[in-house]
């Protein structure tokens, strides 16, 4: 992903268009991340990919018992960091 000022951005924004087509690009302002630009088709096919949230209302209860039954492999460790309680 291409890196931008936000004033270099300003400056060739036509330039910085043109490569958000063929990859996003990440525009900082004071040397921190601001903002992303994509293409309109990288965004909907992002769009796509938004989770649906299920309630419990929403499973069998086949799905519920195969649910129960589920272990996460050992390599999901590594990410016991990211979830809290």
């Amino acid at each position: 992903m291409e890196s931008v000022s936000a004033g270099d951005f300003q400056r060739k924004l036509g330039h910085y268009q043109d490569r958000a087509l063929v990859e996003p690009v990440l525009i900082t302002r004071n040397g921190r991340e601001r903002l992303v630009i994509l293409s309109a088709e990288e965004y909907r096919r992002l769009k796509r990919r938004d989770r649906q949230v299920l309630t419990l209302d929403d499973f069998t209860d086949a799905d519920l018992a195969a649910l129960e039954k589920t272990r996460a492999p050992a390599e999901a460790t590594a990410f016991n960091h990211e979830v809290t309680e």
